[in-house]
């Protein structure tokens, strides 16, 4: 084995009843790299680093720490031979201190000298350049900085294998530059850094080689500059793309009758969530967006227009006629569907099945005194499940047990299913994979051929330009401008952003 292999993993088999999740995968690690471990959700990445930390057991394979074969059944066996993970989700605390943070559960004469303890954290705070102090609460810092504690933690276990899993997907353009230089600084220590993201334009940025799944398989280990884009969105997806930048003329425009009322108009609208009076319309079939940069206002303009937060002013009309929306219920009742940015925390009910998750907001509509019958929910649940193509065992699985792409599947069904009008969605494809995004992207542009209003929100703007029709850009709270035609292109969003005024 070359000296500078950090990890490698052989032939790794895992199964679940039902699901070959791994079917022989190999994975290899250089000291002092940046790994990227792609593919689209359902590939067995999670499995693999699950496989790799403790947490599940392989059936078959090895695995190997610089050239040493290792047996790893837990989490701390996977500590202890060096591998450190970093999730998505920040699994810190939040009322303790920085330093607090860094040492819980590790060596008790640490934690018990305050003096020591906030020193030794400082130090390794200031050598990898990390904005913190060791005395301050975990809270007062920024999510990214807490990322970042999160990988001091793991560093200073003598870490030589660190995985980072989604680590930028609720990070901004100046954070996921300041991690990318701590991700730097460890590159040059010698660390080895599995890093898993759906974000190609983070990938180019930062990454060495890309390794690539496919349905529990290894489609190949490549170096960065030998795989052009184009090529690694081909290999994700199993099949030849010529190009993704134009899936609009796949489908036929909407026709709007002449002097057809907008579905949807607001007047002077305006919100407690810091969002300033606002004139918004939308036709039938017709795809818009909000877009600016996080923190804009994008995201409280749609809950302001769902009545998720509370309206402070303004008049609201469905189809030329005055309507009251001050809650959510008021929407729902008046064809508007809404799938909000954060699916964990506002969208999914993780205990309920695939199926109850589905009839969810029906239900609510119906009426919680008219269940489904079981035949009538069964049918249901599994039409969806064929329309949106959800990879699920059954109905029946819990939504928590199914990959990101496919609880956002659900969560759109669920509003599909109430054949809204009007269809709200914010960041729909953030943290999916590549091939879930285009699907979601056509099924957004089929709905609006067929007369669906949609508007469409996400943080990477070739994705919004590549779906909307019309923009709408926002800046600290307050619209600042709309884009249409010839105008819909990335420089003019750029420049509306940064100083146009509406």
């Amino acid at each position: 084995m070359a000296e500078n292999v950090v990890l490698q993993m052989r032939n790794i088999h895992k199964s679940f009843p039902g699901v070959r999740a791994l079917q022989g995968v190999d994975f290899t690690l250089r000291k002092g790299e940046v790994h990227a471990l792609m593919g689209e959700n359902g590939a067995g990445k999670s499995t693999l680093i699950k496989v790799l930390t403790g947490v599940y057991s392989k059936d078959e394979g090895q695995v190997s720490i610089e050239g040493n074969e290792v047996a790893i059944h837990s989490p701390q066996e996977a500590q202890k031979n060096g591998i450190s993970t970093v999730y998505q989700e920040i699994t810190l605390c939040p009322n303790l201190s920085v330093a607090e943070n860094m040492y819980i559960g590790r060596s008790e004469s640490i934690c018990q000298n305050w003096k020591k303890m906030n020193t030794d954290a400082d130090k390794i705070l200031q050598s990898l350049d990390i904005p913190a102090k060791a005395t301050q609460q975990l809270s007062t810092c920024s999510l990214a900085v807490q990322q970042m504690v999160a990988i001091a933690r793991a560093v200073d276990t003598d870490c030589k294998v660190l995985i980072l899993d989604e680590p930028t997907s609720s990070l901004d353009e100046q954070e996921v530059e300041k991690l990318f230089k701590l991700m730097r600084d460890l590159k040059g220590r010698g660390v080895g850094i599995v890093f898993v993201t759906h974000f190609l334009d983070q990938v180019y940025e930062i990454c060495d080689r890309i390794t690539v799944m496919r349905d529990g398989q290894l489609v190949g280990e490549f170096e960065i500059e030998k795989l052009p884009r184009v090529q690694l969105v081909s290999k994700m997806l199993g099949k030849e793309l010529d190009d993704l930048s134009d899936i609009q003329g796949e489908y036929s425009t909407y026709e709007n009758k002449e002097g057809e009322a907008p579905v949807f108009e607001a007047e002077d609208l305006c919100s407690d969530a810091g969002i300033k009076p606002f004139n918004f319309h939308i036709k039938k079939g017709e795809v818009n967006g909000f877009t600016g940069l996080l923190g804009s206002g994008r995201s409280e303009s749609v809950r302001a227009i769902f009545g998720a937060d509370r309206i402070t002013s303004g008049n609201v009309k469905m189809n030329g006629k005055p309507v009251k929306i001050k809650k959510p219920i008021d929407a729902m009742k008046n064809g508007i569907a809404y799938l909000p940015e954060d699916r964990k925390r506002d969208g999914i009910v993780g205990d309920l099945s695939v199926r109850d998750n589905i009839l969810l907001a029906q239900q609510v509509l119906r009426g919680f005194l008219k269940p489904f019958s079981k035949a009538e929910s069964d049918k249901i649940a599994d039409e969806y499940i064929k329309l949106l193509s959800v990879k699920t065992a059954s109905a029946d699985t819990p939504i928590k047990s199914l990959s990101g792409g496919n609880q956002q599947k659900v969560i759109l069904a669920r509003w599909l299913l109430t054949h809204p009008e009007y269809l709200i969605l914010d960041e729909p494809t953030r943290g999916i994979d590549v091939g879930t995004k285009v699907d979601i992207q056509k099924l957004v542009l089929k709905l609006a051929s067929e007369g669906m209003s949609v508007t469409f929100i996400s943080s990477e703007l070739d994705e919004m330009l590549r779906t909307c029709s019309r923009l709408v850009v926002m800046r600290d709270g307050r619209m600042v401008g709309e884009l249409s035609g010839q105008d819909l292109n990335q420089n003019k969003v750029m420049n509306t952003i940064a100083g146009g005024d509406k």
